[in-house]
């Protein structure tokens, strides 16, 4: 069967930086509290709505596999934090890169959206219903964020990644190993969705006076590590297995980036190496649907993963939504060409957006609790 390759990569970052000190101006924390708790040192706060985002990192990955956007079968793009949901934000990406043959849909299943997106993409280009896709993950979670509340506010941030996905042919004489997405397992403790939770965010607050774009969070941090390792794992054994290898068979760990300890604590249940594990959250905290495909990018960007690279992607989210992959990494590991493509230039400091953000938030006070 036609396996689908990973042969172009991109991201987006904007520049604006949001350092754990800038926190500590208008929340009860500092520095030293967050670095000890999470591992997170700074955030990217976007002056562009995400689609702007996700357009730079497509470009970036079209010029990456020196394809250009008339060859995009289809744009999956996941987030939680869309443009519009009508009409869907996938066709506003597809607009800015005029990839006018795609056709375009939005998933999300929050912080694994980027990776669901990546299974959605490789079963249709496996089974023939398309031939390459652009595969998303990104968010601009800034917008929607309860600025006065310290669990969230200092754990997310904003930033895409994306992936040029395209069929290949077996090879018959055997001369080159499969690439690209090898086994994959998803899954949801839906009976525990209400532990991470953002009240504001859908139709259902519509008749209730709730102003848009205002939310509140429930986050039950210490019932969200335990979910988060046990699904993680879960998912992890389930693709060693299926895969029939041994953990000492893959190559490098590239976890979703949503706490350190979390990353540490499936490690070791995992008994994988600490060496094995590729670790960006100090520079960016969690992106959600953009963590896991950047940290992917990035480590491709330090030569942390070479060809033929075996990569344990595991991942969860909200919902809670669980997943982990297995990818084995292609010949190549640099760029055939380079986007000129970037976001319009921004003045503005994390810190000035956020308290923009904020003032913003601050006017319209949701009601109180459902």
């Amino acid at each position: 069967m036609a396996h689908a390759a990973i042969t172009g990569w991109g991201k987006c970052l904007p520049p604006g930086i949001l350092t754990n000190d800038d926190l500590a101006t208008f929340i009860d924390t500092s520095d030293e509290w967050i670095e000890s708790r999470t591992g997170m040192k700074e955030r990217r706060i976007s002056h562009v709505p995400v689609s702007d985002l996700a357009h730079v990192a497509c470009a970036r990955a079209l010029a990456c596999a020196g394809k250009t956007a008339a060859d995009v079968d289809m744009i999956i793009f996941g987030s939680c934090s869309f443009d519009s949901q009508v009409p869907n934000t996938s066709s506003q990406i597809q607009l800015l890169l005029n990839a006018s043959n795609a056709a375009c849909m939005d998933l999300n299943t929050a912080c694994t959206s980027g990776m669901y997106a990546l299974s959605v993409a490789n079963s249709m280009i496996r089974t023939g219903a398309i031939n390459s896709a652009l595969v998303i993950g990104a968010e601009v979670i800034s917008q929607l964020m309860d600025w006065s509340d310290r669990d969230v506010a200092i754990l997310f941030g904003d930033g895409a990644g994306a992936f040029y996905l395209e069929r290949e042919e077996p090879d018959t004489g055997a001369s080159v190993t499969e690439n690209g997405l090898l086994a994959e397992s998803l899954g949801c403790f839906g009976e525990a969705r209400h532990i991470l939770a953002v009240e504001g965010m859908g139709a259902k607050y519509a008749n209730i006076g709730w102003p848009l774009g205002t939310t509140r969070w429930n986050f039950e941090g210490r019932e969200i590590f335990k979910r988060a390792v046990t699904g993680m794992q879960s998912g992890c054994s389930q693709v060693i297995e299926k895969l029939g290898i041994e953990p000492a068979d893959i190559n490098i760990i590239v976890p979703h980036q949503a706490n350190l300890r979390i990353i540490e604590a499936l490690a070791h249940r995992l008994n994988l190496a600490d060496a094995k594990l590729f670790i960006n959250i100090k520079r960016y905290g969690n992106m959600s649907a953009a963590t896991a495909p950047v940290a992917l990018i990035e480590a491709v960007e330090e030569n942390a993963i070479k060809s033929g690279d075996l990569i344990l992607v595991p991942a969860f989210g909200a919902g809670l939504s669980w997943s982990a992959q297995l990818i084995r990494w292609g010949n190549r590991t640099t760029p055939i060409n380079h986007s000129d493509i970037d976001l319009r230039p921004s003045s503005r400091s994390g810190l000035e957006l956020v308290n923009e953000i904020a003032a913003q938030h601050k006017k319209n006070r949701p009601p109180e609790p459902l």
